[in-house]
């Protein structure tokens, strides 16, 4: 357990719900005037009662000047990977430089498939996701001589011509809970993102272990992948449980997280306004300032 030192990034998690198309635009415009510094939203295309992802985002990114944007994460199987470099290329020029890849292998085999997607194993999904980045990052990749070429076991690629380049270097944030996609972040990723609830005491720590063995092994350092969470409690005056009490208490947990498992990035998961307000004005200058006094 340690602290990679990177700085601390706050953000939100939103739900983009169809029913109310003006609600999750509202709340990212919101997340922004707060101070957040992110802005993400799960992407789960074959779900009705959710907006499209990336159309969302892009709306998104017209309505706002300064806070960055992730899908969190990208449902992969159902996004081909030539395309969906394009596509964060693209938004990326148009924001200013404000788009990131949150990427997933996926999960939900059976909504996937009724899209049109292809069943994978487990074991499968990690090679998939390997040969994806390769494509995406091949892509992003304008200057290179020749065209994108990645004959892989899921995705083929052969001569697709590059570019363009997003405007600053994107990063990649894998989904991973298992070894094997841990051990890939750790080979090829620059980000860690799983979420807190679907994890058990002392998960992070071994996470921690399997991406620090594989970005070594890789010739990498370990600082060089941030290790993200999402996060969701109550606000409450008094404390109940973790993620469940007043500001500070949430300040001194996430400083903890920071500081003995190497987190640098809380998004939290909530819909509710107030939740966001105080998230942003209590929750992140305060865990700044714990984190800074440690350092």
């Amino acid at each position: 357990m340690s602290d990679y030192g990177h700085d601390l990034i706050f953000g939100s998690f939103l739900t983009p719900g169809s029913a109310d198309a003006t609600q999750p635009v509202r709340l990212a415009v919101l997340s922004e005037q707060v101070g957040l510094d992110l802005v993400t939203f799960q992407d789960h295309p074959y779900q009705p009662a959710y907006l499209d992802t990336w159309t969302l985002m892009s709306f998104v990114a017209a309505r706002t000047s300064r806070v960055r944007l992730a899908a969190n994460v990208t449902n992969l199987p159902l996004r081909p990977p030539a395309v969906l470099a394009r596509s964060i290329a693209s938004l990326d020029l148009l924001s200013g430089g404000r788009t990131e890849l949150g990427l997933g292998a996926g999960g939900f085999w059976d909504a996937i498939e009724s899209m049109g997607g292809r069943r994978l194993s487990p074991g499968q999904s990690v090679r998939a996701l390997e040969e994806a980045i390769e494509i995406i990052r091949q892509v992003w990749d304008a200057g290179a001589r020749g065209g994108v070429r990645v004959d892989g076991e899921f995705h083929r690629v052969i001569g697709a011509k590059r570019g363009p380049a997003p405007a600053h270097d994107v990063p990649v944030w894998v989904g991973a809970y298992k070894p094997r996609m841990q051990a890939l972040t750790g080979r090829l990723a620059d980000g860690w993102l799983p979420s807190l609830p679907y994890l058990q005491p002392g998960d992070l720590a071994k996470g921690n272990a399997v991406i620090d063995e594989a970005a070594t092994a890789a010739g990498r350092s370990p600082t060089d992948v941030r290790r993200l969470l999402n996060i969701s409690g109550r606000f409450t005056e008094t404390g109940s449980g973790p993620l469940q009490g007043p500001a500070e208490q949430w300040a001194e947990e996430l400083a903890d997280l920071a500081l003995t498992e190497g987190v640098s990035a809380f998004i939290l998961a909530s819909d509710d306004p107030d939740d966001l307000r105080r998230f942003a004005a209590e929750v992140a200058p305060a865990t700044r300032d714990l984190v800074a006094a440690e350092r």
